[in-house]
Parts: C-alpha cells; structure tokens; sequence
C-alpha cells in the first residue's frame, strides 16, 4: 500500500474519530433535536433540633423515605413537662379569677352587707338614746347626778357608732356595685400573660420532637441516641426529591434554539429503556465562559448558558449526580401542559417564579431546616 493512501485512511480515520468525539461532547444536532448533557441535581435540607437536650430516640436512617410531619427523633422532654405543667396550673388560677371578676358580688355578699347596715342603725340608735338620757339627767339634776365625763363618753360612743354606720352603707355600695372595670382589665390582661408563657412553654416541648418539613429520603444521619443535640448543629440531611432537574449547559450558539417550557425527553444509562419526560424550567441569565472572559470572535462560541431541565420521576429512580442525556425538541411547545410558571422552577417545586427558592426550607413544625442548593461541580458539569 502506497504511502499517499495510508496518509488518507489515516487522515479519515482521525477525521472519524474527531467526529465522534464532538458528538459525545454533546454537540450534536439533529434537524428537529438539540442534544443536551448533565447530570442530576436536587435541593437538600439540613434540619438540625431547635432545643438543646439530650437526644433519645432517632427513628430513621440512611436512605428511609419520609413524609412531611414524621418524626424522625426525639430529645428527653423531662426537663420541659414540669414547666408545662406548672404553666397550665397558673393559666387555670388565673381563669378563676376572672371568671370570679366577671361574676361580681354574690348575692349572699350584698344581703350580709345589707345586715351590717341594720346592725350599724341598732347601735348608732342605742347610742343616741343613750346619750339623750344622760344629757336630760344632767339637766334636771343641774349637774349633780351625772358627771361631765359620762356625757362626754355618751357623744363618744356615738360618733363611733355613726361613723360604723356610715362605714357599713359605703361598703354596701360597694358590694352592689361589684368589681371595678380596671380591676377586671387587669386580671384579663395577667391570664393573656400566663398563656402566652404557656404557648411559648409548649412550643418548646413539642421541639423536642424534630419533624420531616418535606418529603425526601434521608441522605445523612448525624446524631445518635446519649448525644446533646443544638440548634446550630444538623441533625440530618433531607434529599428533597420533587422538583428534581437535570443540570446541563448550552452553548452560545444553540441558546436562541432552547426556551422555557420547552419540552424534552431525558434518558439515562441505568434506565436506557425508560425515558422520563421533562421541561426546560430555567435558563441562566449570565454566560460562564472558558477559558478566559477576553471575548474575541473565535472565543465567542465557548459560551455556555446553565439549563435546567425539570423531570417527572414519580417512582424516585433518579439519582443525585446521575448523568443524563437531554433531547429537546425546537419544534415543540411548552411541555406536558406546564408552562415555566407553572412547572417546577429553580426556585421552587412550582416553577420559576414559585413560592419556595433555593434557600427555603419548609418546616412547619418541624424544626429549623437550612436548605441548600447543591452546586457540586463533579456532579454539575
């Protein structure tokens, strides 16, 4: 063989070769097709006590599936149930009194004061009679048979008994009139204290029980039963498995082909067999550009954008940092009846503009949940 045709099978043979090579870097397009290639991302959520105690039970591990509201472990509660209780104790006396306030003077109450006006009127009448007597005796003996002392003792015993009278009508009043509205106002304000310690107090022993703010698997397991848990320390992780995306990039030339809502089809080596069906949820707005950002014409096409393409996967086959192949179809419109608004979106399970972003953590009551965007460069590029 001439050495002229071995230098053109060896120039087709690396023509071939340079061939392939650029269609595994994802390059490829098809007339109706856009190829695309990433790996699987998803958010996680470390979700540590809000109490500091002792941890004693942790009901989950590794790789367990939970539901939001679950308990996943438990801190001794002895601490916080006596304080509960004691709180309770409190909030129920001060019901009493308020009720009390509210109910006013018994009627007992008014007749035993309406007694001690008449017994006030029997002795302020006694005493007058009394003195009168002494005062006429006076006179009539000019002086003799009574002393001055005796009379100033008689006016004595009555100014007492008047003023006891007196007294006694004052508190009768006061009795019918029942309590003051600033008395009432008081006691009311003092329970709505006594129950909001209560809550407070309850709050803090139902965070003795740290709950599943989302589904997920439990990706890891950081405590163990005897250690003192602390609100700055995770307990676990929480793989959030719905929304679920695939993180590709896209050059600058095929950026005008690829929108939001843009239907696609992701395969991957494991499942060969069983596409899933996706949506393109989000485009980057800012270029990453390799290998330097000096943008002469040949360096252009280096462009790339980050995509990401959301995925049904309902069964939970999809793994964190699975690669994935991505078809989109320009011809298509928004897929599976989604729109970018509507479909899971990088901020959250319900599209681009949803509610719950990249740092949202839900908890309900679950405890306090630092959720992450995972951005590993191994499983992302």
């Amino acid at each position: 063989m001439s050495k002229a045709r071995l230098s053109i099978l060896f120039v087709a043979a690396a023509a071939a070769i340079a061939v392939a090579v650029w269609w595994l870097a994802g390059r490829h397009k098809s007339a109706g097709s856009l190829v695309l290639y990433g790996n699987v991302d998803l958010r996680q959520a470390d979700l540590p006590f809000n109490a500091s105690e002792r941890v004693t039970e942790v009901l989950v591990q590794e790789g367990d599936h939970v539901k939001a509201g679950q308990v996943m472990a438990r801190l001794d509660p002895t601490r916080m149930q006596p304080q509960v209780a004691k709180a309770e104790a409190e909030v129920a006396a001060q019901q009493e009194v308020v009720n009390r306030l509210h109910a006013g003077t018994r009627p007992e109450e008014v007749a035993q004061g309406r007694a001690n006006v008449l017994s006030a009127e029997a002795d302020g009448a006694n005493a007058r009679s009394q003195y009168d007597r002494l005062v006429e005796l006076q006179r009539n003996s000019a002086g003799r048979a009574v002393s001055k002392q005796d009379i100033d003792s008689a006016k004595a015993a009555l100014d007492v008994a008047q003023a006891k009278l007196a007294v006694s009508r004052k508190a009768l009043d006061l009795q019918i009139a029942g309590p003051r509205k600033e008395d009432i106002a008081q006691a009311e304000a003092q329970l709505r204290s006594d129950e909001a310690q209560l809550a407070l107090l309850r709050r803090q022993l139902a965070d003795m029980e740290l709950h599943a703010p989302i589904n997920g698997v439990v990706r890891s397991r950081l405590v163990e039963p005897g250690e003192i848990a602390s609100p700055q320390k995770a307990a676990f992780t929480l793989a959030i498995t719905d929304p679920k995306w695939i993180r590709a990039y896209v050059s600058d030339p095929d950026l005008g082909a690829v929108r939001e809502g843009l239907r696609a089809t992701i395969t991957t080596d494991a499942f060969a067999s069983h596409p899933f069906e996706g949506w393109v949820g989000f485009i980057s707005p800012t270029a990453e550009f390799t290998p330097k950002t000096v943008q002469t014409e040949e360096l252009r096409s280096s462009l790339v954008y980050e995509v990401r393409v959301f995925v049904k996967d309902p069964g939970d086959q999809l793994r964190l940092g699975m690669p994935a192949t991505i078809h989109l179809d320009r011809r298509s419109g928004v897929g599976g009846g989604a729109s970018p608004n509507a479909a899971a979106g990088p901020n959250g399970a319900a599209g681009s503009n949803a509610t719950a972003g990249p740092n949202a953590a839900a908890s309900p009551n679950a405890g306090t949940a630092a959720a992450t965007d995972p951005t590993n460069n191994a499983a992302a590029q």
